[in-house]
């Protein structure tokens, strides 16, 4: 996020786009929620309605897939009208002219069309959010999870600079991350392109930096992504997988693939806190321990780092993820694994990671801090972006209109798209060991429309079948106005109904992210 949490609750306009927040994100729900009150706009643009459609001034029913045209519609409209903010697009942005050039190819009516949206509450969305400042954008996964979700994210990025809502309080572009600790996982190296703080491994001093730190040669080639990591097991180009805190069996694309290919592995491993259904397939599987028995940090959605205390000694056979680590590249003779505590760790990594080399545990042990945060004595960044962009100018990306990679057929002829569930989280290896969470919601159901419902003769509450050009899933049908006449929708916690068994695998070219949103299935009911 470029600015935090607290920053929503005096937004003069909040605009979410592609996420739930009031199941993914409650708290970060109750933020916005404080805004309208105060007068706060909120324009909320998803295919579904969800609960905060319920507050929203202006509701964006956009067709699943359709991001980039819905954003590039409301930019032209910002343009023609006159609503930009042209001193913040002089002084602080570049290539403004071939980004407004491509607004020519996104008038409302082709917006209208491509998007479902009329074109008029695209019009008057475009004008709330540029009249009312500061506005805050959010997104989650409904923007990310695409095979065009690079693209979705500079169309919002657009968005901001077009009206200057980036780089001051209550504003800015705002990821909502979908796990604890998933940001600092990523600002710790856990990409295949970066080291810690997102230093290129493809630039030869920062690669020099770490042979040295850590008395090892370093490949100057970007590695794998986690699908890709999976394709080349299936292929035989991968032999063996050692997996920490991950369930792709049930959360990854088209997860027969997965189990196909990790049967093709040599070795596998997984750590875990629990006998998840990937680890089931390992070849070893390694207990670890969960946040209430361990020492550390977490950095949350908002780049804020956080100390998490050992509450409790690790049950049975647990240990903490870094000692299991340790110890195996110990005992493969490795040198540099002799910490004796987590601190350790955190002092070398900030002395090699530039924004958080000012952040220690000393200073984070009432509350947490914000990277960028580089000496000892800053106070951390709220805000990015304030008065300069982290790259200099801040660039407009020019963009066209690329439709999802899989589209309703004769054969498949709905869309099928997912969610989370307030009562449910990821893949249910923790909440679904809480027996009144499984009360609230204990089984997968597909949320159908009432008119697609009755046009195949299912009534609510019967067993169907979800077919895809990968697998077949059945689950409990459900009518409901909130999924739109063409669409389905289902989420991914219950391992009775693993639906991404039907979910298409294709990628994002850039981020390497699957087209999880959206894939083309076909309904039947089940016989009694």
């Amino acid at each position: 996020m470029t600015n935090p949490i607290s920053d929503l609750r005096d937004s003069a306009c909040v605009f979410a786009i592609g996420a739930n927040t009031t199941s993914a994100h409650p708290v970060i729900w109750m933020q916005i929620y404080q805004s309208l009150p105060k007068g706060g706009k909120l324009i909320v643009a998803n295919p579904r309605h969800v609960r905060m459609c319920d507050y929203a001034d202006i509701w964006l029913r956009n067709k699943p897939g359709t991001d980039v045209p819905l954003l590039m519609g409301m930019a032209r409209v910002i343009r023609d009208e006159g609503l930009l903010d042209r001193a913040f697009i002089e002084e602080r942005c570049e290539e403004f002219e071939a980004f407004s050039k491509s607004l020519d190819d996104f008038d409302l009516d082709t917006v209208e069309r491509i998007t479902g949206v009329p074109k008029d509450k695209v019009a008057a969305a475009a004008r709330m959010y540029a009249a009312n400042s500061p506005a805050a954008i959010i997104y989650a996964m409904g923007v990310t999870q695409s095979s065009h979700g690079t693209d979705n994210v500079l169309a919002i990025a657009n968005l901001a600079m077009i009206t200057g809502n980036i780089g001051k309080a209550s504003a800015g572009v705002n990821p909502l991350r979908g796990q604890n600790n998933v940001q600092g996982a990523c600002d710790m190296g856990a990409l295949p392109n970066v080291y810690p703080a997102y230093q290129p491994v493809t630039d030869a001093a920062v690669r020099d930096k770490y042979e040295k730190a850590w008395g090892a040669k370093l490949s100057e080639k970007p590695g794998l992504t986690l699908t890709e990591i999976f394709d080349s097991a299936g292929s035989g180009k991968v032999k063996a997988i050692y997996l920490v805190g991950e369930n792709p069996v049930l959360s990854d694309p088209n997860a027969s693939h997965i189990v196909e290919a990790i049967k093709k592995l040599d070795f596998f491993v997984v750590q875990d806190i629990f006998m998840t259904e990937t680890a089931q397939l390992a070849d070893v599987v390694l207990p670890g321990a969960s946040f209430a028995e361990k020492d550390g940090t977490f950095t949350n959605t908002e780049r804020r780092v956080q100390m998490v205390r050992k509450a409790i000694e690790p049950v049975g056979d647990a240990h903490p993820d870094w000692w299991i680590t340790s110890e195996i590249a110990r005992r493969m003779g490795a040198k540099g694994f002799d910490y004796a505590e987590p601190r350790q760790i955190f002092d070398e990594m900030r002395s090699l990671a530039p924004s958080y080399r000012g952040i220690t545990y000393d200073r984070i042990a009432e509350a947490g801090l914000q990277w960028p945060c580089p000496t000892e004595d800053h106070p951390g960044t709220p805000v990015l972006h304030k008065g300069a962009f982290v790259r200099g100018k801040g660039k407009f990306s020019p963009l066209r209109y690329i439709a999802p990679m899989e589209m309703p057929t004769e054969e498949y002829p709905f869309i099928l798209t997912n969610e989370r569930s307030l009562y449910q989280y990821h893949t249910g290896t923790m909440t679904r060991k809480v027996a009144g969470l499984n009360t609230l919601k204990g089984e997968e159901e597909v949320q159908l429309h009432p008119a697609d419902a009755a046009r195949l003769g299912i009534a609510d509450g019967e067993m169907v079948r979800l077919v895809s050009r990968r697998g077949t899933v059945s689950a409990r049908a459900r009518t409901s106005n909130n999924s739109p006449q063409g669409v389905a929708c289902v989420s991914f916690h219950f391992s009775e109904a693993p639906t991404n068994r039907l979910t298409n695998a294709a990628l994002d070219p850039v981020a390497k992210i699957p087209e999880l949103k959206v894939c083309a299935v076909r309904i039947e009911k089940v016989a009694a």
